[in-house]
């Protein structure tokens, strides 16, 4: 929704919002979980704005769908690069 300006850590996502599955299958972030010894991984976090009211996707959809979705709708964009290893 275009007048959400913050998402709560471990909270429910803002009302009309549509959280997709990840990699994990499930919605939500799974959080940094590299493999030990596996180098520095990054998490790469990116807010749209888009024209559109709300998107066509629904909580079932793959990550493809939305990005699908978002190629055609996008105004704006900005991301966020976390770096994160697990030495063991």
């Amino acid at each position: 929704p275009a007048d959400v300006t913050e998402i709560t850590a471990g909270g429910p996502v803002p009302a009309g919002a549509v959280e997709g599955r990840t990699d994990f299958g499930q919605p939500g972030f799974g959080g940094a979980a590299p493999p030990a010894g596996h180098g520095p991984h990054r998490y790469i976090f990116t807010v749209f704005a888009v024209d559109v009211d709300k998107l066509d996707v629904t909580p079932e959809n793959s990550g493809a769908i939305f990005g699908f979705n978002l190629h055609f709708h996008t105004l704006a964009r900005a991301s966020i690069t976390g770096v994160y290893e697990n030495r063991g």
